[in-house]
C-alpha cells in the first residue's frame, strides 16, 4: 500500500467541490460533532452537507443534556441533500436513538445510495456522558453496520458493541473480526484509548487481511473531537476515490497533525485542530 499524498486536492475558486454528508449531532461547544466534521471537511477542500440528529447542550467540561431531532426530519434532511446536491461520501456520528438509526438505514436503502459510508458508532462523549440509548446498540449492529463501508469504534464502543475488552494486539484482532462479522465491508478498531501503549495503533480488517496504522502517542489533554475528525477525513478521502486502506492512512495522519495543533479551550478538554492547514 502506498501512502497517499498528504493533502487532498483543493478545487480552484468557483469550482464545485466534492460533497460529503455528515449525519450527526451538534456540539454547542464547537469541538466535536457536526462542527468538527465541517471544520475538517472545509479545510480539506470539500463541501459539507449535514443531517442534524440531535442538539447537545455541552461545553469542554461535558454534555449536560441533548434533544433528539424527530426521525422523519433526519430522514428528510438526507433525502433533500442527496436528491438535489448529491454527495460522494457520507459519515455518521451521534445518532441518539434506535428510531433515528432505523430511519437513516431505511432512507439509505430507499434512495439506493451506493456512495461510501463511514459509520462512527458514537455511544458516549469523552467525559463518559451517554449519547446513545442502550436500545439503539442493536439497531447499529443490525441496520446500519451492514450498510457501512467502514466502521470506526474506539475501544469503549468496541466493548459495548461486541463485548470484547481490547487490552493487546490479540484482543484487538478478535474485536476487528467480531465487528466485521456484523456486516460492514471494513472494520477499524482504533487504539487511541489503549493508554498503556506508547504508540497508537489502529487496526483495519476486511474479512481476510489486517492493516496496521501506527503512530507515536501524543500526550495532550486537548483531544476533543478526535474520532469525528478521523472519520470526516476518511470520508473525504473516500469521496476522492481512495481505496479504504489509503483513506484510513490519510485520516490517521490528518488527525495526528490535528492533535499536534490542538489548543486549550474553556476549563476542560480543548479540541483537535485542523487549523494548522491554514499555515501550510
Amino acid at each position: 500500500m502506498t501512502l497517499p499524498s498528504w493533502f487532498l486536492p483543493v478545487p480552484p475558486a468557483g469550482a464545485t467541490p466534492l460533497r460529503v454528508l455528515s449525519i450527526a449531532g451538534s456540539d454547542s461547544g464547537g469541538g466535536a460533532g457536526l462542527q468538527a466534521d465541517m471544520r475538517s471537511l472545509a479545510l480539506l477542500g470539500l463541501h459539507a452537507c449535514v443531517a442534524v440528529t440531535a442538539v447537545t447542550v455541552q461545553n469542554t467540561l461535558g454534555v449536560n443534556s441533548f434533544h433528539e431531532v424527530p426521525e422523519d426530519v433526519v430522514a428528510g434532511q438526507i433525502e433533500a441533500v442527496v436528491t438535489d446536491i448529491g454527495v460522494q461520501a457520507a459519515k455518521t456520528g451521534m445518532l441518539a436513538s434506535s428510531a433515528i438509526i432505523d430511519a437513516i438505514a431505511r432512507t439509505w436503502r430507499q434512495l439506493e445510495l451506493t456512495v461510501p459510508l463511514v459509520v462512527d458508532p458514537v455511544c458516549a462523549s469523552m467525559h463518559g456522558d451517554s449519547l446513545l440509548a442502550d436500545s439503539a446498540l442493536d439497531s447499529l449492529r443490525t441496520q446500519l453496520f451492514p450498510l457501512a463501508t467502514v466502521v470506526t469504534p474506539n475501544l469503549d464502543e468496541v466493548r459495548l458493541l461486541v463485548g470484547i475488552d481490547v487490552v493487546d494486539s490479540d484482543t484487538q484482532r478478535a474485536a476487528a473480526k467480531a465487528l466485521h462479522a456484523l456486516g460492514p465491508a471494513w472494520a477499524l478498531v482504533k487504539g487511541g484509548h489503549l493508554r498503556s501503549a506508547d504508540r497508537s495503533c489502529d487496526l483495519l480488517y476486511d474479512g481476510a487481511d489486517f492493516y496496521e496504522f501506527d503512530t507515536p502517542r501524543l500526550s495532550t489533554g486537548d483531544d476533543h473531537g478526535g474520532g469525528d475528525t478521523l472519520a470526516a477525513a476518511m470520508a473525504g478521502a473516500l469521496a476522492h476515490g481512495y481505496p479504504v486502506p489509503d483513506a484510513v492512512a490519510f485520516a490517521k495522519r490528518w488527525v495526528t497533525e490535528c492533535l499536534r495543533a490542538a489548543y486549550p479551550l474553556g476549563g476542560g478538554h480543548g479540541p483537535v485542530s485542523p487549523l494548522f492547514r491554514l499555515h501550510r
